[in-house]
């Protein structure tokens, strides 16, 4: 699956924190770790901050939170 296929959206937010919480961590952990906002870290994932910065961040999420695998995604 090609990450730059997915869309920013309230659903990828939401499987990203699932993804987190699947590995035993959680979304607000992950970004204390990397030393980024959580509320510009959902605003990259919903699509809000769509710029270069903000692509590179939800690309970096999506490989942390383990979401990249097809059925992480499906509906």
């Amino acid at each position: 699956m090609n990450i730059n296929n997915i869309s920013p959206s309230t659903d990828l937010y939401l499987a990203v924190r699932g993804g987190f919480i699947t590995q035993g961590s959680t979304f607000a952990a992950w970004c204390r770790a990397k030393g980024v906002n959580p509320t510009n870290a959902r605003s990259a994932l919903i699509g809000a901050w769509n710029g270069p910065k903000g692509k590179a961040l939800r690309t970096e999420m999506i490989e942390a939170s383990g979401i990249t695998r097809p059925s992480a995604l499906s509906a």
